[in-house]
This record gives structure tokens, C-alpha cells and sequence, in this order.
């Protein structure tokens, strides 16, 4: 799911501390990866990148079940669809934003 915030001029991991995510990592790409998780074990976790142009920021949220997987194939565990906890974490975001 994709959180569109115009004209923002913000500083993005002050702004990510405040609504409770962790620094993760920066991407070669230029986005930032943060992490909240919802248990002490860090899954399931929210993942949010971020990307910021000259007029908006833009963040990408998936919810992370669990651990990655590997072996003969990598396997993603993330929910990328807007309902139950990323529903309720998006609504949550967009209100702190706002104020």
C-alpha cells in the first residue's frame, strides 16, 4: 500500500521516529527503509520504504509476517493489502500526519 504525503518538507527519519518506526537501512536506490514491530520476537513487523522527489514523499507499507525464507527459492512474507492491522496501521499514520 502506497501513502502519497504532497508538498512534504520533511525530515523523513525524525518524522518515521515519531510514528514509531526504526532506521532499518537506505537503499542504493536513495529510499529508507523503516520497521515497527508488533512483537518482541520483531515479527510480524510493519516495513515502510520511503521515497522523497522535490514535491512529495512517498511510503510504501507492507506488513511482514515473519522471517524471509530461503533455499532453492526466497520467499517474501509480506501482506501488501489493505485490511485488518496494515488497514488499521495505515489510518494510524495518515491521522498523526495529519495533526
Amino acid at each position: 500500500m502506497h501513502i502519497r504525503i504532497p508538498n512534504a518538507s520533511l525530515n523523513i527519519p525524525v518524522c518515521m521516529r515519531r510514528l514509531g518506526y526504526a532506521f532499518q537501512k537506505r537503499e542504493g536506490n536513495g529510499e529508507m527503509a523503516f520497521i515497527r514491530p508488533l512483537a518482541r520476537a520483531g515479527f510480524p513487523r510493519f516495513h515502510i520504504y520511503t521515497k522523497t522527489t522535490a514535491q512529495e514523499t512517498f511510503l510504501n507499507i507492507h506488513l511482514d509476517q515473519h522471517k524471509e525464507t530461503y533455499g532453492k527459492q526466497t520467499a517474501h512474507h509480506g501482506e501488501y493489502e489493505d485490511d485488518g492491522a496494515l488497514k488499521e496501521e495505515i489510518a494510524r499514520i495518515r491521522s498523526l500526519l495529519s495533526s
